[in-house]
This record gives C-alpha cells, sequence and structure tokens, in this order.
C-alpha cells in the first residue's frame, strides 16, 4: 500500500478530484454498500450513499440533520429533531459498520470512508495516491449530538437479517440532481459491467428499437401534502399543477410545508437506484429519459414511447391514467390512512380487498404491483412498478430487473419467454422487518389482454 493519501475530509472538502477519480469513488461505495458489512441494513446502505454522493458533489451544506431528515427519511420539514433520532441513530450505525468493514478489509481496498464524531460529512481518503493532489477549503460544519448508549443499541437491534437479494438503496434527490446521479452512474456502470439487454417480457415490449424509453419518478412530497391537507389531489389537478384550491384556507404548519413542496421537487429514495438499474439493462445507444412525476406533462403520453411509472397512484398521480386497465388497483382509504389492494375482478380463491399491515420503514405485511399495459393510443407499453409502501416499489422494481426474479415471474404467470408480449398485472405479498423485506410471495397474476 502505498503511503501517499489524498483526502475529501469533513473540515476540508475538495472538489478537484478528477471525474475518473470520483467515479472510482462511486464503484467503492457501491462494494461497500453491497458488502457483508451494510447489507444487513438497508437505512445504513441507504444513509451512507446520501452523504458520500452528496460530498462528492460538493453539497456539503446540505448535510445536517434536519435536512437529511426531510429529503433522506421523508420527515415533516418542522419534524423535532429532539424527539425524533433517526438521523443520529442511522449515523451512530453507519459509524460502527464502516469501521468494522475496514478492520476487516481495509487492507484491500484503495479507498476509506469514515464518518467523524459531530459530523454527517464523510471523510474519503485515497490510499493509493493515484489522483492529483485535491485542492483544498474549508467550510464550517454543523455539529450534532452523539447518540446515546440507547439510541446505538436501538438501532443494532432493529436491523433484521439480510433478504435473499442484494439491494442499491439509493437517495431522495431533486429532479435535477436525481437525473444527473442516474446518468453518471449509468454511464459508469455500463463501462465496467456492461450486460446484453434483457431478452424477456415486460423488455422486450419496453425496449424495443425506434422507441424512446421514459422513466417518470414518484412525487414523494405530493403524498405528504395530501395527507397534511386531507384533500385528495386529482389526476387532472396534478397536471394543471392545481394542488391547492384557491378557496383553501392553510393553517401555519400546511402554509410552511406548502412553501416547501413549491421549491422541493424530490424523489422518493429507492427510485434513483432503480432508473439506474432499468437503464443497465439498454444497450449504451438506448434512448432512456428520466422525469419527475411533476415536470411530467400529458402531451408526454400521448405518443409512441413506452413509459415506466414508478410508485403508487398517491406518490406517482399519473398512475391513474392507466389503472381501468387493472384487475389490482392500490386505492387510498382516507378512514384507514392508507392505500390498500382493490381487486376488482377476483378469479377462484383471491380476496376482494388486500390490507397491508405495515407501513414504510414497519414491521408486519405489505403489498406491491407489477403490470405491463398499453398507452393511451395503445401504440406503446406502459410498466407499472407501485407498492403500498417504498419497500414495495422497491421489490417490484426488483423483481423485473433481476433475471432470476423476472422468469419466476414469467413462470408463475403462465407466460412464454419467447412469445408474443401479453399485458400481464402480478400481485407481491411481502413481509417487512422494520422496513426491510424478508420475504417476498407472489399472489396473483392476471393476464390482462390477447397477443398484441
Amino acid at each position: 500500500m502505498a503511503a501517499h493519501e489524498e483526502t475529501i475530509a469533513s473540515d476540508s472538502f475538495s472538489i478537484a478530484w478528477s471525474a475518473e477519480t470520483i467515479d472510482a469513488a462511486r464503484h467503492h461505495l457501491d462494494e461497500l454498500t453491497h458488502s457483508a458489512t451494510f447489507k444487513g441494513s438497508p437505512r445504513s446502505q441507504q444513509f451512507l450513499r446520501y452523504i458520500v454522493e452528496r460530498t462528492l458533489e460538493g453539497e456539503f451544506h446540505s448535510l445536517k440533520e434536519r435536512t437529511i431528515g426531510v429529503e433522506l427519511f421523508q420527515r415533516s420539514p418542522a419534524y423535532d429533531t429532539g424527539q425524533d433520532a433517526i438521523v443520529r441513530v442511522t449515523a451512530s450505525d453507519v459509524r460502527r459498520r464502516l469501521q468494522e468493514h475496514y478492520g476487516r478489509y481495509g487492507d484491500a481496498s484503495e479507498f476509506h470512508i469514515q464518518l467523524p464524531r459531530g459530523s454527517y460529512v464523510p471523510e474519503i481518503t485515497i490510499l493509493n495516491g493515484s489522483a492529483s493532489q485535491p485542492e483544498t477549503k474549508t467550510h464550517p460544519v454543523e455539529m450534532v449530538e452523539t447518540p446515546t448508549p440507547a439510541e446505538v443499541h436501538s438501532a443494532t437491534e432493529i436491523v433484521p437479517l439480510r433478504s435473499h437479494h442484494h439491494r442499491w438503496i439509493g437517495i431522495a434527490v431533486s429532479a435535477a440532481a436525481c437525473l444527473v446521479l442516474v446518468l453518471a452512474g449509468t454511464a459508469l456502470r455500463r463501462s465496467v459491467m456492461a450486460k446484453p439487454a434483457v431478452s424477456l417480457p415486460p423488455w422486450t415490449a419496453i425496449l424495443r428499437p425506434g422507441h424512446a424509453v421514459r422513466i417518470i419518478t414518484s412525487d414523494p412530497n405530493v403524498e405528504e401534502l395530501q395527507e397534511l391537507t386531507r384533500r385528495n389531489i386529482s389526476i387532472s389537478d396534478y397536471a394543471n399543477h392545481r394542488f391547492i384550491p384557491d378557496d383553501m384556507a392553510l393553517t401555519i404548519d400546511q402554509q410552511q410545508f406548502y412553501r416547501f413542496y413549491q421549491h422541493a421537487d424530490n424523489a422518493a429514495a429507492i427510485d434513483t437506484p432503480l432508473a439506474v438499474s432499468i437503464a443497465r439493462l439498454a444497450s449504451s445507444d438506448f434512448p432512456i429519459e428520466i422525469h419527475s412525476a411533476r415536470s411530467l406533462h400529458i402531451t408526454d403520453l400521448q405518443n409512441d414511447d413506452n413509459v415506466i411509472l414508478i410508485g403508487s397512484p398517491r406518490s406517482n398521480p399519473w398512475v391513474e391514467l392507466f389503472q381501468d386497465q387493472l384487475d389490482f388497483r392500490l386505492v387510498y382509504h382516507p378512514e384507514l390512512g392508507q392505500e390498500i389492494v382493490e381487486n376488482v375482478n377476483p378469479r377462484g380463491h383471491e380476496q376482494a380487498s388486500y390490507l397491508p399491515t405495515a407501513r414504510g420503514f414497519a414491521t408486519g405485511e405489505s403489498f406491491a404491483l407489477v403490470a405491463l399495459v398499453h398507452n393511451q393510443n395503445r401504440s406503446g407499453h406502459v410498466l407499472l412498478l407501485a407498492g403500498a409502501s417504498g419497500e414495495g416499489t422497491e421489490t417490484a422494481g426488483h423483481m423485473v430487473t433481476d433475471r432470476d426474479h423476472l422468469v419466476r415471474l414469467l413462470q408463475y404467470c403462465g407466460l412464454s419467454a419467447n412469445g408474443p408480449v401479453q399485458d400481464f398485472e402480478l400481485l407481491l405479498e411481502l413481509r417487512t422487518l422494520a422496513g426491510e423485506p424478508s420475504a417476498t410471495n407472489m399472489v396473483a397474476c392476471h393476464i390482462l389482454s390477447s397477443h398484441t
């Protein structure tokens, strides 16, 4: 190991690293979060990716407890950080896992990532001296409270055993940052991990030569806005950006959040890595566009392009345009305060409705949908990946981007891997333990149309 070291430190951040070095750091981050040390905690994976990506992008000023709580963990902008210690507890768990990882594998590592106590800005060190010496600039770092032993203990207790697959947990970013991150991550992984395009449905319908693919990320803040105002935003109002009626009187808390909502077009934490996984399925010259739900226009869906909608109708209202083609529909019930799955065409022993018992980052049962339907003018297809929770949406995405799982999906639905494409919908049941899927079952599959 070379003696020369170069560091992006918590109190002396550099933006002078080359693009090649930053790509290498991101590749190390990918390997780190998939390592045995981190694979048991999706929340710590998510947190580590968030703080490292923000640091690499020079946005370390945003690495403050409240900002992380709002952007990463979807807390309200006015949440009480004294009562809700999720950021401090997760940071403590990440520190412990980093120390454990480099204690075991540090000698073989090109980079070291540390999270100094009292800060949420990571220190990233190159150990082989391959990059040019950074030009450093000093910036103040927000000091935070060190978690109590009880908080640290609780963080390790809620981490479940790892589920059956590796997951890439992403970050909640603005629409523009989301696009930059997706394209950067995709370019890196195509160069070092290129794989042939998937030749199985539904990708044979979505990835068609001569047709662009639009990936539409969700709008989790619109879900919180609807909960806060107790008003459902129709697809018509959402498309026209009429989020609040002119005659609606808002409380102080509602006004504060609405101002935040108008300026923060964030994607859900799982959307960015899912978009990258989808982009990796296509060849490097395949046209893929990524849009936030709020930036989309109805005319964007009225063409021959194929579309992938990420999220449920509550967080991605554009899904409503295609729900009439489905038997399984995610419908919000105000009295329950959540979305449930309604089965409008029960078959055999199927239920008429499926009620989740676990919401986001909780323990219990939840549901997710994977569906392939036609677009409005029937000249293309729409792939719907939706869950009653973020964990459900992520599970749906993994089901179609992992080849082994996709093969089992096709077998369960009785779909031919080589035959004509058929519209279908699959209902998934997932058990979650503290927000981590521990088991996934296929509940029902409906073929929705004849051969196209």
